[in-house]
């Protein structure tokens, strides 16, 4: 239990779990804030996953909690159940939070089925055109709250979707009484004494969720920018900038105090205390946070089945998340960190925190270097740190109820400056244009289609790349030696001039796979004539099925030429796969695949020169009868 439970260094843990709590304060209202939960949520999120992710987690010093990119992603995915629920969020909420919850469990399971090793092989151009969407995300859509305009209170807005609030009204008691049996051809009445019923409050109820849901996203802030621009609230303007200025102004003061922290207790109470008539976050409970248990008789599996997909993606991201600051992490503390492991903390922490309506996380960089600068040491920082939330919660929750909305808006206006990546920005100029390409796709389907897709579709882009780039480097590979002596390698070069005559050397550089199959068999059919063809395959990793089977059509016409084909130190895999698909012995006989090239030497002066018989049938014929 040393492992775990290492009190040794308990002070250190003790400072940067605080440390690190209080810098994760700030952020988890205002990741919640953004979400569509509310602010409580995102504190619930950074509570639970913080203490549980440490707990059972592969890295020591990690510091867990909703971070941007997963607030982001949780933010569509809110969005659209509730949409889909018409703004009932009572409806909402279990599918919003079963989708959290399978994430998590799916994070469990690529632990246990160690897929944490293979995150790192994300090619870089996919996550910086991500990471710059995410940036650019969270920066157009909290222009509407730091202007203090909100789509669903914009009385104009909201009577231009009264039309279509009626028609709802009207659709869901149609649908109402379809389910209980009454035919509404054969019952009209009934149907125009419900629709009598309703008032216009219901309408205006219906027609505000509507304007509410069309202003938000990114293709929502952009909608209606024109209106928030019209109608600026310039108190919640003035509020917005001068949190930013602090956050940013404060760290040329110091970086021992946290600038969020500061920012958010400096204009927060100001505002209070000064009595100004600004908007509030929404109000977070006082007490533990309550357990939601997820019955199957609340999830409508038609509208939460789209969004089964999100739950992989979101699972996925926070591994990416997670494993990327661990790496950070190990290079800070000079440690190995268990990537299975922590996916499996990463699961846990998140199942357990959508249980009691958390935000979903990952492990935050910010955090987890400010608990290793603070001194944490062990995975008790990370503990402290969800029990300082889980403190600040209860005692606390009141006062934060107080926080401006635009507070948490500048708030999050400077993580998304923070997250882009202008590592890659700055190099775009430089890169290849196929990273160029995949970078920039990446970006814009983050910000304008799906973050679900996104990264998918970097990946399949980038796995195209990455085999064209294999392909052309396995066809250079693939040269044909004979005759000049500057092209063999040295060990043909001590072969007798007689034999070098009759032989070919096909020098086989890197993978035989699906992506060189053409090429590798026209090079094999545009061969010179010889007597003997030697296939090196020293250099050869590993051939797949696909160029196994191109392989073996290539020798059979050869043979088919009558030229005696060998095969020259294949690795143990190659070897294997050879015999186990039939092309040792069904198409090449065992005596001619040498397990290095100097019995092969030997071979070769048997056959062409020590063999009187074999030089007769040479001189006769002109070729060789293998």
């Amino acid at each position: 239990m040393k492992r775990y439970f290492d009190f040794s260094h308990f002070k250190l843990d003790l400072l940067g779990g605080i440390t690190a709590g209080i810098v994760a304060l700030p952020l988890a209202l205002a990741f919640g804030e953004q979400s569509g939960l509310g602010a409580a949520s995102g504190l619930y999120g950074a509570a639970f996953i913080a203490f549980f992710a440490a707990l059972f987690g592969g890295t020591a010093t990690q510091i867990s909690g909703p971070t941007a990119p997963m607030t982001a992603l949780s933010m569509i995915i809110i969005a659209g159940i509730v949409q889909a629920c018409e703004g009932e969020m009572s409806l909402a909420l279990p599918m919003i939070l079963s989708v959290f919850v399978l994430a998590g469990f799916i994070q469990i399971f690529l632990g246990v089925v160690k897929m944490g090793t293979y995150v790192k092989y994300i090619p870089y151009p996919v996550v910086s055109g991500f990471m710059t969407g995410i940036g650019i995300i969270i920066l157009i859509t909290q222009i509407p709250p730091m202007l203090g305009y909100y789509s669903g209170e914009d009385q104009q807005l909201v009577e231009q979707f009264m039309p279509h609030g009626e028609e709802l009204i009207l659709d869901r008691i149609l649908k109402e009484e379809a389910e209980t049996g009454i035919l509404v051809l054969d019952d009209i009445k009934e149907t125009i004494v419900r629709a009598a019923q309703v008032t216009d409050e219901h309408k205006l109820v219906e027609a505000q969720i509507l304007a509410t849901n069309d202003g938000k996203g990114v293709t929502g802030a952009l909608r209606h920018l024109d209106r928030a621009l019209t109608y600026i609230n310039w108190l919640e303007l003035m509020l917005a900038l001068v949190t930013i200025l602090i956050i940013y102004g404060f760290k040329r003061i110091t970086t021992v105090v946290p600038s969020t922290l500061v920012a958010l207790v400096t204009v927060s109470s100001a505002a209070y205390f000064m009595g100004l008539d600004y908007r509030l976050i929404q109000e977070i409970p006082t007490g533990f946070p309550v357990f939601h248990w997820i019955s199957p008789a609340d999830l409508d599996m038609g509208i939460l089945k789209p969004f089964l997909l999100s739950a992989f993606t979101l699972a996925l991201l926070g591994a990416i998340d997670s494993l990327l600051t661990s790496l950070v992490a190990d290079n800070l503390t000079k440690t190995q960190h268990d990537p299975n492991q922590e996916l499996i903390g990463q699961g846990i922490g998140n199942s357990i925190a959508a249980f009691f309506g958390g935000l979903p996380g990952a492990g935050a960089t910010i955090r987890t270097v400010v608990n290793i600068n603070a001194g944490g040491k062990t995975r008790i920082s990370g503990m402290v740190a969800g029990l300082f939330l889980f403190s600040i919660l209860i005692v606390l929750g009141p006062i934060a109820s107080a926080i401006p909305a635009a507070v948490l808006a500048g708030i999050l206006v400077t993580v998304g400056i923070g997250v882009m990546d202008y590592r890659g920005l700055k190099a775009l100029p430089k890169m290849e244009w196929n990273e160029k390409v995949i970078l920039i796709t990446v970006l814009l389907l983050t910000v304008f289609w799906q973050l679900v897709y996104a990264v998918g579709v970097g990946l399949i882009m980038a796995a195209f790349v990455f085999l064209k780039r294999m392909s052309d480097l396995s066809t250079e590979g693939i040269e044909v030696k004979s005759l000049v002596k500057s092209d063999l390698w040295g060990d043909e070069m001590e072969l007798d001039e007689t034999i070098r005559k009759r032989v070919l050397f096909k020098h086989l550089n890197g993978p035989i796979f699906f992506g060189i199959v053409n090429d590798f068999k026209n090079l094999f059919s545009k061969l010179p004539e010889a007597d003997v063809l030697i296939i090196r395959m020293e250099r050869v990793p590993f051939i797949d099925q696909s160029g196994l089977y191109a392989l073996e059509e290539a020798i059979q016409a050869l043979q088919r030429r009558d030229v005696v084909v060998a095969i020259s130190c294949p690795n143990k895999p190659v070897r294997a796969l050879l015999s186990d698909l039939n092309l040792v012995p069904g198409t090449i006989p065992d005596r001619l695949v040498f397990s290095d090239f100097v019995e092969c030497k030997k071979w070769l002066r048997a056959l062409i020169i020590e063999n009187r018989e074999a030089k007769k049938v040479i001189e006769s014929n002109g070729r060789l009868n293998g």
